[in-house]
């Protein structure tokens, strides 16, 4: 797909048929989410595929029942890795490697257009909880999990606030 197709096709998914995903297909999604652009190409960023049922539903009550959670094949957390920034200092601790994932999973979201997959960044979780789920170490903060599958429905249009609203120039 053209870049500009990608674009307009993505759209939140929280519907998935139990197709199960080719792991060559993760694979590549997660080889290139992490060529997003991070801080000092640090790649402080960290990524968890998580297909087992059991912690799926786990995850799912920890992000306050979103069931599409357990009904997507595959789950991807995307975390931020307090160490690997840790040369920033707070900043870095506090902003750019929560940048560096959110900027990955925007990559994954896209990539799962161009593959004939369909996500969701789901960012609404306790945190703590996720954590300890996933048995994540403590320089390891969740950032967002992404159910990854293919839709049980067909896409449907979202609208979107006119640009010339959104758009502001240095003399607002």
């Amino acid at each position: 797909m053209e870049l500009k197709e990608v674009l307009r096709n993505r759209h939140s998914v929280r519907n998935f048929s139990d197709t199960m995903l080719p792991k060559k297909i993760i694979d590549e999604i997660i080889e290139y989410a992490n060529l997003a652009p991070s801080a000092g190409n640090l790649q402080a960023r960290d990524f968890v595929i998580i297909d087992d049922h059991t912690i799926k539903e786990k995850l799912c009550t920890a992000a306050f029942h979103q069931k599409f959670i357990v009904e997507a094949p595959i789950n991807i957390v995307v975390c931020a890795n307090l160490r690997r920034i840790s040369s920033y200092g707070t900043r870095g601790r506090e902003l750019y490697c929560i940048q560096d994932a959110s900027a990955a999973v925007e990559y994954i979201l896209l990539l799962a257009v161009d593959t004939g997959l369909n996500a969701c960044w789901v960012g609404a979780f306790d945190e703590k909880k996720v954590s300890t789920i996933l048995h994540l170490p403590s320089n390891v903060r969740p950032i967002a999990i992404i159910p990854i599958g293919y839709s049980k429905k067909q896409k449907i249009s979202t609208s979107r606030m006119d640009i010339h609203v959104l758009t502001h120039y240095n003399h607002w």
